[in-house]
């Protein structure tokens, strides 16, 4: 049955995908940013349909996020929580590689979008584009998402937190909300297929600004890995 429900995921979701890329390139046209953003957040919602209607993946939150501009430092196994993200948060500014936004089509609508690339062998030149580019974000009011150990890992891994939260952290004067989760159970990288069931998000206390690195820093780790 998995594999049933994950072959019919694939078969409607990303031929969907691809065509909702294809037509939302006419719309950052015609209405630019507010079209993109937009668009992105009917794809997530479609994704969250298909997530529980043909994986039978759900999403429980534990706690509630603060108001107000925060750093959304979390866990990160699998492609499901960047797309969850957009859906429970207001616009989000999400971290990611910068692999990723040279994609053709899909990465100038990432950047059309706000999403904020990462050089990670880039240096001290492309952390101050990171920067620059979260600061954008602030003043527009929206929350950054960054995903602190710099890229997906297997449940149970818990590898140190990159350079890059710090400087974010440091530069930005926000508190930080952790987020612990476990989509990697359901959702394992590089497996076709995927198991039905409830992703939990627990978010943790937060974390106030300020703090010397070291201690932000293992508040963070402690906390984004609090569901193992």
């Amino acid at each position: 049955m998995a594999l049933l429900r994950s072959a019919l995921f694939a078969i409607l979701f990303y031929p969907a995908t691809v065509l909702m890329v294809v037509l939302a390139m006419p719309v950052a046209l015609l209405w630019g940013r507010r079209g993109v953003r937009t668009t992105a957040h009917g794809w997530t919602l479609f994704h969250r349909w298909c997530a529980a209607n043909l994986l039978g993946v759900r999403t429980r939150i534990e706690g509630t996020f603060p108001a107000g501009p925060a750093l959304v430092a979390a866990k990160h196994e699998a492609m499901y929580e960047t797309m969850e993200f957009v859906v429970i948060l207001d616009t989000p500014a999400i971290v990611m590689k910068r692999e990723l936004s040279d994609l053709p089509l899909w990465g100038r609508l990432a950047r059309a979008y706000g999403l904020i690339p990462v050089d990670r062998e880039g240096g001290a030149a492309a952390l101050r584009r990171m920067l620059r580019a979260a600061q954008e974000a602030v003043q527009d009011g929206r929350p950054i998402v960054i995903f602190p150990e710099g890229t997906r890992v297997a449940p149970g891994d818990h590898p140190p937190l990159q350079p890059g939260f710090a400087g974010l952290y440091r530069a930005l004067g926000l508190p930080v909300v952790p987020v612990a989760l476990d989509s990697g159970r359901l959702l394992p990288r590089g497996r076709f297929v995927k198991r039905p069931g409830i992703v939990t998000m627990r978010i943790g206390e937060t974390i106030p600004p300020g703090l010397p690195r070291k201690e932000a820093e293992a508040a963070v780790h402690a906390a984004i890995n609090a569901l193992g």
